[in-house]
């Protein structure tokens, strides 16, 4: 398990910058945590810190978001699954496609679509704590 402190908005680029080098080969990454835990923010700080230069917001209403890395060309894609009403409008919509494209996925409500994610899947824990200051956990599959 890895785990990164973000005392600040002013800190939170220097955790992203620890959270990519932790990430390994791995291309799947659940993020859990209460609303406003501070998922769509940490996200859009590893995207920068990846270079994409497209603004970065979470994908709520389109569900799928997708960008790419102005340095390397990688296709990074995000997904808030907070609306999804079921597993069977994932499939529908081809998640399992995406997850298995060898694309960076991010994903945020991943408890909507639990049984889809592969294996190899690294779990990520945000929470809050009672100064405002953030933990990220990471948890990966040889884990558990």
């Amino acid at each position: 398990m890895k785990t990164f402190k973000i005392n600040s908005l002013d800190t939170i680029s220097d955790a992203a910058k620890d959270f990519i080098k932790a990430t390994g080969d791995y291309t799947v990454f659940a993020f859990y945590g209460k609303m406003g835990a501070g998922k769509t923010t940490f996200i859009n700080a590893v995207c920068t810190e990846l270079g994409v230069t497209d603004i970065i917001n979470s994908p709520s209403f389109s569900i799928i978001n997708e960008y790419r890395s102005d340095t390397t060309a990688e296709l990074i894609y995000h997904f808030d699954c907070y609306r999804l009403e079921s597993v069977d409008e994932a499939c529908d919509i081809g998640v399992e496609d995406y997850f298995d494209s060898g694309a960076l996925c991010l994903i945020e409500w991943p408890e909507r679509v639990e049984e889809l994610l592969p294996l190899d899947t690294v779990k990520v824990e945000i929470s809050e704590g009672e100064d405002g200051t953030r933990t990220v956990r990471m948890s990966f599959p040889d884990e558990r």
